[in-house]
């Protein structure tokens, strides 16, 4: 698939948004029914999830022979393994005999389960007649088989197959045997974030909660940073948030952008960028310092903080903000270099294209630097399309045997436990929910340099969904 599938239409339907369309930052808008409507909810299940690279989860959860986990979407549940050999293998968590689930996996419940997961596993054993399958889905044993007549056959009693593959330490998988290859799917997103070398990060904390919205509505709050100056009120006082954000087919980027040429720069367009003040050496560190505290210790390292807090003291007066970034990312990549942390050498040009954050398509958003990542992931919670599941997690690099070890841990949505910029993204979330269903709402108007990002989602949603809830143009 070298194009998202809504390209396929653009020669006959010229009111759909095009490519073209998002570069030129055309004004667009499109309808709430993906958000609102169980019916599209449930063409979901068809038309969307089993067609999608889906990210479910790191490669170091599964770092030995016979570790296996399940991941859920929608009402889909797959088995993920890894074999004797080290490869990975992905089969559909479903007894071909009377259909029930290889491994009982419980609805997602607040609080209780995330998903089910082992070690040491040599066979998959049905817990209804006892049909066993090794560990490449072939089946192994049934009771009686005689009793078909002996015309069953190892394709008819087979475990069914789903793709799987890895990229920047994630596990991807796809339930479509004639998807395109991971590679070809991540496009030039995988090629930029490749610099940053995600596969040599480690959890640093990892967190979920059942949230009272649309699983579109949640991963929206993540893909622009329009919304700073309206819900984290109190970051503008140490930065500027003025943004963009552009399509790369079926992924997309966001970046800080600059009004005023003095901070131009490529590391401006990421979190490692100077702060808004006078003295650059001081609104530098206020900002990542205030930045890394309120996003629950994340979006930044305790290395990069520390070594902001020193430009005062390191550096003169006179010294520009381009002088104080260079001088801050060499002094924290010393730091890091004498505690065994090894930064990767991102080209000046690839760290300017890289931008902020990345919306992978359909649910996933990665935040990234040298040293971190913050990210979000998204799925529909049952058939209610006002909920969801949220997930959110951050990446590290540590130094080698020192990544704490996590698990995946319920969190209710409240500040104390997601830090005070998420609980603010929070308290906006299910209220978009429900004033779209106001008969007031004329239908979203999302802004086409700094929103594109969140345009481009339904573009390519539509893609997949035979063109139900694409974008328009509003001047046609």
């Amino acid at each position: 698939m070298n194009k998202p599938p809504f390209d396929q239409r653009e020669a006959f339907e010229p009111h759909r948004l095009t490519a073209a369309d998002m570069d030129a930052e055309v004004l667009s808008t499109y309808p709430t029914e993906a958000f609102l409507s169980k019916d599209y909810l449930q063409a979901e299940k068809t038309l969307l999830w089993p067609r999608v690279w889906q990210m479910v989860e790191r490669e170091s959860d599964l770092p030995e022979p016979g570790d296996w986990l399940t991941y859920d979407v929608a009402d889909e549940s797959i088995i993920v393994l890894r074999k004797d050999d080290g490869t990975l293998r992905a089969f559909h968590n479903v007894c071909p005999h009377r259909g029930r689930q290889l491994v009982s996996v419980p609805n997602m419940l607040p609080g209780k389960v995330h998903d089910v997961r082992g070690s040491n596993r040599r066979s998959f054993i049905c817990g209804f007649h006892g049909w066993t399958f090794d560990l490449d889905g072939q089946n192994t044993y049934i009771l009686d088989p005689q009793d078909w007549q002996n015309k069953l056959t190892p394709e008819m009693t087979c475990l069914s197959e789903v793709q799987v593959d890895t990229w920047g330490g994630f596990i991807y998988v796809n339930m479509d045997p004639d998807a395109a290859p991971l590679k070809e799917w991540m496009g030039r997103a995988g090629e930029v974030l490749s610099h940053f070398e995600l596969e040599k990060m480690h959890y640093k904390w990892r967190q979920w909660a059942v949230y009272d919205c649309n699983w579109k509505t949640a991963i929206e709050a993540f893909l622009e940073p329009y919304h700073v100056a309206g819900t984290h009120t109190q970051l503008l006082a140490y930065g500027d948030y003025y943004a963009l954000s552009r399509q790369y087919g079926l992924h997309s980027v966001s970046s800080y952008d600059t009004r005023d040429a003095k901070f131009e720069m490529s590391e401006s367009a990421g979190t490692t960028r100077a702060g808004k003040g006078d003295d650059p050496r001081v609104s530098t560190y206020e900002l990542i310092r205030e930045n890394y505290e309120t996003v629950n210790y994340s979006a930044s390292t305790e290395t990069l903080v520390r070594a902001a807090s020193r430009l005062q003291t390191e550096l003169p007066e006179t010294a520009t903000p381009q002088e104080c970034i260079a001088h801050w990312l060499k002094s924290a990549r010393a730091d890091d270099a004498a505690r065994g942390v090894v930064w990767p050498d991102v080209p000046p040009e690839i760290k300017k294209e890289s931008g902020l954050a990345w919306g992978l398509f359909p649910n996933q958003n990665i935040l990234h630097g040298e040293t971190f990542g913050l990210c979000y992931r998204v799925r529909p919670y049952g058939d209610d399309p006002d909920k969801c599941v949220f997930e959110s997690y951050a990446l590290e690099r540590f130094p080698e045997g020192e990544a704490p070890q996590t698990e995946w841990t319920y969190a209710e949505p409240v500040g104390e436990l997601w830090g005070s910029v998420l609980a603010q993204d929070f308290s906006n979330m299910q209220f978009v929910q429900k004033g779209m269903k106001s008969s007031g709402f004329r239908g979203p108007l999302p802004n086409p340099h700094q929103e594109q990002k969140v345009i481009n989602l339904h573009r390519n949603l539509a893609g997949f969904m035979r063109g139900r809830g694409a974008p328009t143009r509003l001047d046609i």
